[in-house]
């Protein structure tokens, strides 16, 4: 799990700050967000505490409707046990209430104009991406034909040169080398590239280059789904490769499995073509046009002529 803290989004989202500017350094520890009403009810049996918690219109008109002794007390227990922050929709203003409460635990209170559930869905995107479980991976990606592709194998195989070629053709570059993926859902999985490498790539003899300043904006992108993984690994003479297309190898990571490729490398091939065209074999398989399976289907059929059973 990624580390952030409340102060991180406070430039991001665009939030003012009521109180207790510094204490913005308290951590996020989960993605989800709450809006506590049981809570202000006087329910507390199942409050967590841990999450962010966003106080719309509604929670805002039920406050008034207390007594200010009531709202005290209430105030105090929704900041006793230490929540990351509140933050108050529509340009609505914490009562005084809670702005002490929140001075005494140290708790942010925070404003934003955004209505209440599209404060909260851009609260939950920011969130789950900011502490999805992340790793770094040798390797580059590719987004060809709007498929993500992760080339890896061995050091000084040839992804560089075939990344380089596949954006000559076209096709956008998203991190060459060093790979960060995040899984900001159950199962997707997102790379992007580490900022001190975005829009680099080396070449061994040539040295590193700016693909964005070398061949415009349009040939990088910051971050893409990764949807299909080709391994590329060097030809051994011998070795019995898929021929057919109808072997099945896996990718796993965060528990995410994606279909991996095992592309042999020799003298010869193209390795851009090759790359280029699983891409559009993984697109028509999508679409449950298979090749392999059409073959099978045609062989079946000669095999069966003249069998009447």
């Amino acid at each position: 799990m990624s580390k952030a803290v409340v102060g991180d989004f406070v430039t991001e989202l665009d939030l003012e700050v009521f109180c207790c500017q510094q204490h913005l350094d308290r951590p996020l520890t989960t993605a989800d967000v709450y809006r506590p009403g049981m809570e202000l009810a006087g329910y507390l049996a199942h409050y967590p505490a841990g999450r962010v918690q966003v106080m719309g219109q509604t929670e805002w008109d039920f406050c008034g409707t207390l007594s200010p002794e009531v709202q005290s007390e209430r105030a105090k227990q929704l900041l006793d046990p230490g929540p990351p922050c509140i933050i108050f929709s529509r340009g609505l203003k914490p009562p005084r209430q809670m702005i002490e409460a929140a001075q005494a635990a140290s708790v942010p209170l925070l404003g934003s104009p955004l209505p209440t559930t599209q404060l909260i869905s851009r609260l939950s995107h920011w969130l789950d991406n900011r502490l999805a479980p992340r790793k770094t991976i040798h390797g580059v990606l590719m987004d060809l034909f709007g498929v993500g592709i992760l080339i890896t194998g061995e050091s000084g195989i040839g992804k560089s040169e075939t990344a380089l070629e596949l954006v000559k053709r076209g096709h956008r570059l998203v991190a060459d080398d060093a790979v960060e993926i995040r899984r900001p859902a159950e199962d997707i999985l997102v790379g992007e590239a580490p900022e001190l490498i975005r829009n680099m790539m080396e070449l061994r003899g040539v040295g590193i280059i700016d693909v964005a300043a070398l061949y415009g904006a349009a040939a990088v992108r910051p971050d893409k789904r990764v949807e299909l993984v080709i391994n590329f690994k060097q030809w051994e003479e011998g070795a019995d490769y898929d021929r057919l297309g109808l072997e099945h190898h896996n990718f796993e990571l965060f528990d995410v499995t994606l279909q991996r490729l095992e592309i042999p490398v020799a003298p010869g091939r193209n390795l851009a073509t090759i790359v280029e065209t699983a891409a559009v074999n993984y697109r028509a398989k999508a679409a449950d046009i298979c090749g392999a399976s059409e073959v099978c289907r045609r062989l079946d059929v000669v095999m069966n002529k003249g069998n009447p059973d």
